[in-house]
């Protein structure tokens, strides 16, 4: 599947060996939408983008790795765009408006996360290609971790584009959750805990069962932003970001559970015109898709 950005976004990365930051530029500005699913989350701006508030539109979506600490990374973001003059005009002052969420990926000794300079390296390094795999956020991510990380599956950030006519809709999603990636097509496991012998064990029925194993919370998440060119609303941009959620449901399992901080972003370019049950049956389908990729490593 070919994939694309939508036109008036940008994708970049910055990453060392352990973590990372994404961040998806709107210089133009964006109609923002979120939803939050998983009780764990980390986010940095997700009130501004509630339907009844008063702003609706932001420059920038980051996520990041280094679990909470990586929020600083959002600083780095804004630095950069107002520097560039993108960002609300308030008076003599330029006021970007950067949203963020961000996955559990603290491993080993030390704390490893992307800070300010990450943030401003990956703007730098935005453009309009689709990388994808182990890189900005999802440098650390893994999933299947319910008998710890010794027998998960790696993991990294997924692309996938649906197109709806002339209209382009591309999930970009982080993939770091606590259950197992399912393949939609065919409804195997892909990625996910392994059993002794290496084979997956089925994180969903092993809950059921009891069997809870090494379980942290807020260890995991599953964070990500669908990108249209379609003309959304507000009100459609969250409506947007949680009909996405019925994506990420079909394609890993368990899924929104108080292990993780599912967090998904909607932003609307506003370039074409579009019918609005269209693009969420595309996203939901951008979303599963960049999901398998994100572990296709």
């Amino acid at each position: 599947m070919e994939t694309r950005l939508p036109q008036g976004f940008k994708l970049g990365h910055f990453d060392n060996d352990k973590t990372g930051v994404t961040v998806i530029l709107a210089e133009d500005g964006a109609v923002g939408g979120v939803d939050v699913r998983g009780c764990a989350p980390g986010t940095r701006e997700t009130d501004m983008l509630a339907s009844e508030k008063a702003v609706d539109t932001v420059h920038a979506v980051a996520l990041c790795g280094g679990s909470a600490y990586g929020l600083e990374a959002c600083c780095g973001i804004m630095h950069w765009l107002r520097e560039k003059g993108i960002g609300y005009a308030m008076g003599d002052k330029i006021v970007p408006l950067v949203t963020g969420a961000v996955i559990y990926d603290l491993k080993g000794d030390g704390y490893a996360y992307p800070d300010a300079s990450a943030g401003r390296a990956a703007c730098e390094n935005a453009s309009d290609k689709c990388v994808r795999g182990k890189v900005g956020a999802g440098k650390g991510a893994t999933v299947g971790k319910i008998r710890g990380n010794a027998f998960a599956s790696e993991s990294g950030l997924g692309i996938a584009t649906v197109n709806v006519g002339d209209v382009t809709v591309t999930a970009v999603v982080v993939v770091n959750a606590c259950g197992d990636v399912y393949d939609v097509d065919s409804g195997k496991i892909i990625a996910g805990a392994k059993a002794n012998d290496g084979t997956f064990l089925d994180t969903a029925g092993c809950v059921v069962k009891g069997n809870l194993g090494r379980l942290m919370t807020g260890a995991n998440t599953t964070v990500g932003c669908i990108m249209t060119d379609a003309k959304l609303t507000k009100l459609q941009a969250n409506k947007l970001a949680a009909l996405a959620h019925d994506g990420m449901a079909r394609a890993i399992r368990p899924v929104h559970t108080d292990y993780d901080g599912d967090t998904l972003f909607a932003l609307s370019s506003g370039k074409k015109d579009a019918q609005f049950m269209m693009i969420g049956v595309a996203a939901e389908e951008a979303v599963a898709r960049a999901i398998m990729d994100a572990v296709k490593l």
